[in-house]
Parts: C-alpha cells; sequence; structure tokens
C-alpha cells in the first residue's frame, strides 16, 4: 500500500493537505508582519514628519481624502502676519483660550470634561490637539484616537512654536465646502484677503468652527449670531491670551 493510501486508512492527513495548511499559516504570518510593521510606521511616522513641518507646509487628512475621491479642494497658504490680527484672536479666543498657556494640552480642561462627559469631547481639545488630529489623524473621536492625539500635541509643542503651530492650524482648518484655510475661506465668503477680514468677519468665520458643512458664515443662525459676538467681545479682550503671537 502507498504512503498515501496508508495515510488516508489510518486517517492522517495526506502530505500535500500538512504543506497547504502551512503555506496558509506562512502566509497569515507575512501578513501580521506587514500589517505590524505598518502599524508601527503610523505611529512613528507623525514624529519624523512634525520636524520637518517648521519648514514644509503640510496638508491635513481629509484634504488628502478630498484628493483620493476626485473631489479636489481649495487652499492658499498664507504666513501668519498675512492674516489680520482679528481672525488669530478670534480662533484662539473661541477655541483655546489657554493657547499661550499650556504645554499643548490643556490639562485642567481635559479633566472637567472627562469628569462631566466620561468620554472623548472637542471640548477639551487645544488648538495644538486638533492640529495634529487634522494633519495626521482621522475626524472621528475615540478613546484610541485622543490616546494618540495626546502625546502628538505634546511632542508637537516642543518642537513648533505657538506661532508655527497657530499658522498650520490657520491654514489647514476645515472651512466649508472642501474649503480649508483662512484665506481659502476668505476669499469663498467674503471675496477678500485674509488680511481684509474684519472683525465681524473673523468671529462669524470663527464660528463656523467645528462644523462649517452646517454652520456658513453668511446665512448663520441666530446660535451662530450669538456666539460670534460672544467671540467679538473676547477679541476686544483678548490682550495677555495672545501674547505668544507676536513676532
Amino acid at each position: 500500500m502507498s504512503d498515501l493510501s496508508e495515510a488516508m486508512a489510518e486517517g492522517k492527513p495526506a502530505a500535500s493537505d500538512e504543506e497547504a495548511a502551512a503555506v496558509r499559516r506562512s502566509g497569515w504570518r507575512i501578513w501580521l508582519r506587514r500589517l505590524s510593521v505598518a502599524a508601527a510606521v503610523a505611529v512613528v511616522l507623525p514624529f519624523i514628519l512634525t520636524p520637518l513641518y517648521l519648514f514644509v507646509r503640510p496638508v491635513s487628512t481629509l484634504m488628502v481624502w478630498d484628493l483620493m475621491t476626485l473631489q479636489g479642494y481649495s487652499r492658499t497658504w498664507v504666513d501668519l502676519d498675512d492674516i489680520a490680527p482679528s481672525m488669530k484672536q478670534a480662533v484662539v479666543m473661541s477655541e483655546d483660550g489657554q493657547f499661550c498657556f499650556h504645554d499643548g494640552v490643556d490639562w485642567a480642561q481635559l479633566r472637567s470634561v472627562l469628569s462631566r462627559d466620561g468620554g472623548p469631547n472637542r471640548g477639551a481639545s487645544t488648538i495644538t490637539m486638533q492640529t495634529v488630529k487634522n494633519v495626521f489623524l482621522w475626524p472621528s473621536r475615540s478613546y484610541i484616537r485622543k490616546g494618540l492625539e495626546i502625546p502628538l500635541a505634546l511632542y508637537a509643542d516642543l518642537v513648533w512654536s505657538k506661532r508655527r503651530t497657530l499658522e498650520i492650524y490657520l491654514n489647514i482648518a476645515e472651512l466649508g465646502p472642501n474649503v480649508y484655510g483662512v484665506e481659502a475661506a476668505a476669499q469663498y465668503y467674503y471675496k477678500k484677503p485674509a488680511s481684509k477680514l474684519s472683525r465681524r468677519e473673523a468671529a462669524l468665520i470663527a464660528a463656523a468652527l467645528p462644523n462649517p458643512a452646517v454652520r456658513n458664515p453668511l446665512k448663520p443662525s441666530r446660535a451662530q449670531r450669538t456666539l460670534s459676538r460672544i467671540i467679538e467681545r473676547r477679541v476686544g479682550q483678548s490682550g495677555a491670551y495672545v501674547e505668544c503671537l507676536k513676532p
């Protein structure tokens, strides 16, 4: 009796079956290694790119998505000094009043929000955290994203100046349908450069965050108008809160 017949008679798998199983196991190991390498690269890459973005103008992950889905996007990079002071002040005072004072994470606000809401919440998200999220991560809220966002924000705050952080944020924030950055937003809504925005216009753009798809500065809801007036008042009282933005 042949070896194959003996194996079949004894209920043992044929050699070819064993070889096929070994190939499948090997295939799974290869894919697991590839996934492990990809995950490691995804974690390490932001720490490599962050110093590079001191000089290179980054794009956001949403901008990349717009390109991949053939939608395209509008973004014109402008230096921080070419943005109206009221626009810079409006974003800081509406999004992160402690921007000049924290280390990338507003720990007191984060503890307060977590104890109150019990989960990830944009209310604790600083401008630095929003910037690294926009550049390196995905938009949906999750503990995983927040767990990555915090160390990235701390690292970015060490590498970037406050001025550079805000400059990047104001050039990548989504402010309209496929519209990114305050220069593109100023042109889209008001047909003028970001350097010429009035305090009222700047407040309305800032009030559109974080959902410009719903909050249109040209057609503000009652709540939006109220928020923009609050932002305008805060801009007038910004003082020491924006000292770190001076050249």
